[in-house]
């Protein structure tokens, strides 16, 4: 489960978040790229973008659950 208080630090403001236990598998940026970008010097994945359209909730949802280390946290 991700830890709210470990969000790397490039995640923008909202209810998604990756903490820093993400190992920039590529997954979430691949199933939902209008919500999150690699940030390849540093090997992680982080929220960019917030999502809005309950499509774009849908794909944060699918990348969270699809995440093998539990990443992406959801404060909704």
């Amino acid at each position: 489960m991700a830890n709210p208080k470990d969000k790397v630090p490039e995640n923008v403001p909202g209810q998604y978040y990756n903490d820093t236990s993400c190992i920039d598998c590529g997954m979430c940026p691949e199933i939902a790229p209008l919500i999150f970008k690699r940030q390849e010097d540093a090997g992680y994945s982080y929220v960019f973008r917030q999502p809005v359209t309950p499509e774009e909730i849908t794909l944060a949802e699918e990348a969270r659950e699809s995440c093998p280390t539990e990443s992406i946290g959801n404060d909704g």
